[in-house]
């Protein structure tokens, strides 16, 4: 599998139900990939064992660990400076888990481990639409509002680890109502796929007497795919909730791009999909709310990334990192 003399980066991915894994060359190509589930073992060290055993063909294939440079790991509250998972809500280890110690232990190379927003930003500086940039922010917008800030060519983590989650920041004081933190207002809450869809049901309910292809389905059906399959059909209900969305993404944007003066922000994950349809109202909102100096000099762009690729790509790339 490694033709030439490069050295390989192990990538994980953690979620809440499975952990993706890939082996990755220095130009960002997957030469292997595989899955283990993340909810087989509350205890961890079992799945660091059964990680390690899924990983055997692979490296096995690559030339042996020597041909492996390092592991690198995205995970939900990975703090980069510890390397441990810190009260990870959607996970069944609870409290502190030092795992990319484990992680190095078990296979015997050097582990870094930053949360999975962060990974994308540096999958983005490494592989994707950042290369050459010093000065970006990825913002991911999948069930949640993730966030990775990359100032000077480094990545912000703050004194703690724990800097950037731009998806807490309050974009509506006393609005909705967040359903895990019990924030009132904040962008996850909106700008979010669980959030365009309370923002939907929200306007079917404002306005029964109001047409949508929509009140077809029942509440529970509606998702963020079903609200862009409709808006796509020219249902204007579905279009507004795009607005609507996008309009609070760009006035968030706008406070971000004040914040650091980057030179572009970078959109992944699920609600990309939508294109126009949230980038056009956005970028509108971005520009005016921004002060003049900021103006027309911030590019918003899509992630080159491919979706499925791009968590395995971004923990890899914080190999290249290692000392």
């Amino acid at each position: 599998m490694n033709s030439g003399s490069q050295p390989l980066a192990i990538g994980i991915d953690i979620g809440g139900t499975n952990t993706v894994f890939g082996v990755v060359d220095h130009r960002g190509n997957i030469l292997y990939r595989g899955a283990i589930s993340s909810r087989q073992h509350s205890d961890v060290a079992d799945y660091v064992t059964e990680l390690h055993a899924a990983l055997q063909p692979a490296i096995k294939e690559a030339g042996g660990i020597g041909a492996i440079k390092g592991i690198g790991v995205g995970a939900p509250n990975g703090n980069y400076y510890t390397g441990s998972i810190e009260y990870a809500p959607n996970l069944l280890w609870k409290g502190i888990v030092p795992l990319a110690d484990l992680i190095s232990e078990k296979f015997g190379i050097p582990a870094a481990l930053t949360n999975d927003a962060n990974a994308a930003a540096v999958g983005e500086m490494t592989y994707g639409a950042a290369r050459g940039m010093k000065d970006f922010i990825v913002i991911t917008l999948g069930t949640g509002v993730g966030s990775g800030i990359v100032i000077n060519g480094q990545v912000v983590y703050g004194h703690d680890g724990f800097a950037g989650e731009l998806g807490h920041t309050i974009i509506i004081p006393g609005g909705r109502k967040h359903y895990s933190t019990g924030a009132e207002g904040s962008l996850e809450t909106y700008a979010s796929a669980t959030g365009l869809r309370f923002t939907t049901l929200e306007l079917l309910e404002k306005d029964p007497a109001r047409p949508s292809l929509l009140r077809d389905y029942k509440p529970e059906e509606i998702d963020s795919r079903l609200v862009y399959d409709c808006a796509i059909k020219g249902d204007e209900l579905a279009q507004e909730v795009y607005r609507f969305t996008g309009g609070l993404l760009g006035k968030a944007l706008a406070n971000f791009v004040m914040f650091s003066s980057p030179e572009a922000i970078i959109l992944f994950g699920g609600l990309c999909k939508a294109g126009d349809l949230i980038m056009l109202p956005a970028k509108e909102q971005m520009e005016a709310h921004l002060l003049p100096i900021y103006q027309n000099k911030v590019k918003v762009l899509f992630s080159e990334l491919r979706e499925s690729d791009a968590a395995i790509l971004g923990a890899s790339a914080l190999v290249w990192e290692l000392k």
